[in-house]
């Protein structure tokens, strides 16, 4: 490897051991073992490499994600069941994947205080809201931009929801099974609103 790719690993290692605020340029030079000056040559500062890191960490998330999800339940499985074997998997990857989460939930409290982050956050978020409406319903979002949002917003709130739990109180989270069964509550609850 060379300097840059030593530094995005020293980086990654330092976000999931001490979070994005706590990392320094002299804890990622060291984790990396490259100079200081490493830093400042291939991304500029300290925060653009590790904000590069974090996006990549969540990109390769999001692929996972893909992966697990295109596995599926079986082509003749019903959409309850799809629905459970989906969140099934989502929730398993909460506990690898914690320290990913725990700063991505660092960072929303930082965005008041950095535009750049907050730009890349949004840009980030809208097209997470356009995957996870694909993935999800195997819809294409360009045919229905508007109703993919949406989708995408829905599937967005309930991971985040469940991931902050997950950080919480992990041996509290939902099942896969009582969030299926919550859903046929809510759904019941809502056609019968008519």
């Amino acid at each position: 490897m060379g300097n840059r790719e030593d530094l995005m690993a020293g980086a990654r290692r330092c976000l999931e051991a001490k979070g994005y605020a706590a990392t320094t340029a002299r804890d990622v030079a060291s984790a990396a073992g490259t100079s200081l000056a490493a830093i400042g040559y291939h991304f500029g500062t300290t925060r653009q490499l590790l904000d590069q890191v974090l996006f990549d960490a969540m990109e390769e998330w999001g692929a996972e994600l893909e992966r697990l999800l295109a596995a599926g339940a079986g082509a003749d499985a019903t959409g309850a069941e799809r629905f459970e074997a989906i969140w099934a998997r989502v929730i398993e990857s909460f506990t690898r994947l914690r320290p990913l989460w725990a700063v991505q939930f660092e960072l929303i409290g930082a965005m008041d205080r950095s535009p750049e982050l907050r730009e890349a956050f949004a840009a980030a978020n809208r097209r997470a809201r356009l995957g996870l409406a694909a993935i999800f319903h195997r819809i294409d979002p360009a045919a229905d931009e508007a109703k993919a949002l949406a989708l995408g917003a829905f599937y967005q709130a309930m991971l985040g929801g469940l991931a902050a739990q997950s950080l919480v109180d992990p041996a509290g989270v939902p099942t896969a099974a009582e969030l299926t069964d919550a859903l046929r509550t809510a759904a019941g609850e809502l056609a019968a609103l008519g």
